[in-house]
């Protein structure tokens, strides 16, 4: 039912929150102009500029600044007309059912989701292009009612019908949600505009929630009741497992300089392979709504729907796509093209690339253990034959010893046996007699080339008693595994390090520098003037997205390798082999500042060409070269660490710092991590 004066108060009370940060610098003006005018003439022209720019020049930056709003423009591939006439025949009939216009594009992401995006002006006093932004997966894995009520409830947001100011209060309302917890503390203009935002919010809240269950009902008239309850659960489910599939399945073989020729194909086959695991999100309760979320209790929404006679057809068996885009292959290849653009990185079947992250997380584990060994032994260890002659004379032990000094003696022993396996089992992959078997739903395991289970187990417990270690040399050499070598193999791109997050316009030793937090390091880069602070966090979010190798170098301004075969699924999902704990998880030169964030998943987003070769002058500083570390706060926040050669490395916040998403709290836990290992 429309409602003129709900509308109305909503869009007064949020467009309030404009007025009062403008007036705000009026004021501030006007106490000015009222000092002056008790001054002599004199006086008051001498001190006019400087105590005008002190007061409403810095108040009219900080208020400016507050305001900024940046607007998101996700990377996905547009759909004409012309492209998918069902898909927009759809659309069109959604929005006539919502009593709106239709959107002026589609386009098709990356992520699960369906989100209208309105690039309104004056921060969403008057409207403008509305484009409906479409996840891929949604269109893969949902049947066309569902897909129906989505893309009607997002389109409902902009209805006159509960009021003529009902489309302004929605935009108003998400411009502040995402204005209001970006002004920094530090911002004078902040206090009060925080103030007048909290208010707003209460007062817009009963309008807000009518807003949300009026697009509930909305999607629920056009493709029934039974599809918009659905959604209310499937999609932060789809949400969540797609984050799940990022993180376990296709950031490790990301990171190692590799990207599978069909990701969305392998979305599917996981969710194929983990319908439990996806049900049991399903029945979870989805997490609370954020401050400026105006959508009510899920339970409050369902009951709400329940109350419908519109039912609704039975769920289809067809995924959406099938029916609605003629060319579904196509548009994935050219989505994953703009979405996971390869950067240097080799594209390589699922099998292929499964192997090769495996076999690089093994690789870095490997390396890092053989650097803590030959520092603790005081000799050079480079393979996996130099462990073996270490624990032939009986030094493994006491290197294990020393690194492992408050574990009992028959825990050590299963660190030595640990590691053992680990080297031993690399072994066998780089010399081509073992490869890993993956499963979309459980452990990866190690077999043979002729495809019988691998177990090395036994051998590394020979390989670690000194009496036995020439009667497990011997075996090895029996299965044909050459125990020279344990680092990379040859012919693959270099991996990259896990990048945890990133801040732009800090003070390091006093230079404004941006910087990136990974996981063996902090990668510096020369800070741009504040007037490009955006392209600074586009510049830094590039360089997050081709990634850092293990030596510091941008990944970017490496040189391309080409792709060499190989065969080894990575323990993908929650599994992995026992490489267990190594040697290098206790020592402090191969130490992470592994944070509680997961390792940072690919990016979903366009990527123009790497910023590297823009970047000569980037400094890499890796965690084994500090020495200790602490964080300060006096005014600020600080963070010092002291190296290794005697420098002192300094990094503070300045007005204009920000981060990249987890970037405070990556420094934080990174800074915190060498503090407590120093």
């Amino acid at each position: 039912m429309r409602d003129g004066k709900g509308s109305a108060a909503s869009a007064g009370a949020l467009a309030g929150f404009l007025a009062v940060a403008w007036l705000q610098v009026l004021g501030a003006l006007l106490a000015v102009l009222l000092v002056l005018s008790f001054l002599p003439g004199s006086t008051a022209v001498r001190v006019a500029v400087p105590l005008a720019i002190a007061t409403g020049g810095i108040l009219w930056y900080a208020t400016a600044r507050a305001l900024r709003l940046r607007r998101p423009s996700p990377a996905g591939v547009p759909v004409t007309r012309t492209d998918a006439p069902g898909l927009w025949q759809m659309v069109d009939d959604a929005a006539t059912a919502a009593g709106v216009r239709p959107p002026h594009g589609v386009t098709v992401v990356a992520t699960a989701t369906a989100t209208l995006i309105e690039h309104h002006r004056l921060t969403g006093l008057l409207g403008g292009r509305r484009e409906l932004y479409l996840g891929l997966p949604l269109l893969q894995a949902w049947d066309q009612p569902r897909l129906r009520a989505a893309v009607a409830h997002e389109l409902a947001h902009g209805s006159s019908r509960l009021g003529l100011f009902a489309p302004m209060a929605y935009r108003l309302r998400l411009a502040l949600g995402r204005i209001v917890p970006r002004i920094p503390r530090r911002n004078p203009a902040g206090p009060l505009l925080r103030a007048y935002a909290r208010w707003a919010r209460r007062a817009d809240a009963p309008f807000g929630r009518r807003q949300e269950l009026h697009a509930d009902r909305v999607a629920a008239e056009f493709a029934g009741a039974r599809a918009a309850t659905e959604i209310l659960r499937d999609g932060p489910a789809f949400e969540t497992f797609q984050q799940l599939f990022y993180t376990e399945y296709l950031s490790p073989g990301w990171q190692a300089g590799f990207v599978p020729d069909d990701v969305f194909g392998g979305l599917l086959r996981v969710l194929a392979a983990r319908e439990d695991d996806l049900e049991v999100l399903r029945l979870q309760d989805p997490e609370p709504p954020g401050e400026w979320d105006a959508h009510p209790p899920l339970a409050e929404r369902v009951a709400a729907l329940a109350d419908l006679v519109t039912e609704g057809p039975e769920p289809g068996e067809r995924p959406a796509a099938a029916i609605l885009v003629p060319d579904l292959p196509g548009l994935g290849r050219a989505l994953q093209e703009v979405a996971f653009p390869p950067a240097g990185r080799a594209v390589v079947g699922w099998d292929e690339f499964f192997g090769a992250a495996r076999i690089a997380e093994m690789e870095r584990e490997a390396d890092a253990s053989l650097k803590a060994i030959a520092r603790v032994a005081g000799t050079p260890v480079h393979s996996t034959s130099d462990v073996l002659d270490l624990a032939a004379d009986g030094r493994l032990r006491k290197v294990a010893e020393t690194v492992f000094d408050d574990l009992p003696a028959d825990e050590t022993a299963g660190r030595i046996t640990d590691l053992l396996s680990l080297l031993l089992a690399l072994a066998a992959l780089h010399s081509g007699v073992a490869r890993w078997r993956h499963s979309w739903t459980g452990a990866a395991e190690l077999v043979s080339k002729n495809g019988a289970f691998l177990d090395l187990g036994g051998l590394a417990e020979l390989a670690a008693d000194p009496a036995t270690v020439s009667e497990a040399r011997q075996h090895l050499t029996v299965l044909g595994i050459d125990l020279s070598t344990a680092g990379a193999a040859s012919g693959r791109p270099p991996a990259r390090v896990p990048v945890i997050g990133g801040v732009v316009n800090v003070l390091v030793d006093g230079v404004r520098t941006d910087l990136l937090i990974v996981e063996t390091g902090l990668f510096l880069v020369p800070g741009l003037p504040r007037s490009r602070t955006g392209e600074a966090k586009r510049r830094l979010s590039r360089l997050a997205a081709d990634g850092v190798l293990a030596d510091g170098t941008p990944a970017g301004a490496a040189p391309t390798h080409a792709a060499a075969p190989v065969t080894a699924p990575p323990a993908s999902a929650a599994s992995s082999s026992a490489s267990a704990a190594t040697l290098a998880s206790a020592s402090a030169a191969a130490a992470s500042a592994a944070s509680s964030a997961p390792a940072a998943a690919p990016a979903a987003a366009a990527h123009p060409a790497s910023p590297a070769q823009a970047m000569p002058s980037s400094r890499f500083v890796p965690f084994a070269d500090v020495a200790g570390a602490s964080v300060s706060r006096n005014g600020r926040r600080a963070w010092e660490m002291n190296l290794r050669d005697g420098a002192t490395l300094s990094v503070r916040t300045a007005l204009d710092s920000d981060e990249l998403p987890g970037g405070w709290t990556a420094l934080d836990d990174a800074v915190a991590f060498l503090a407590n290992t120093r």
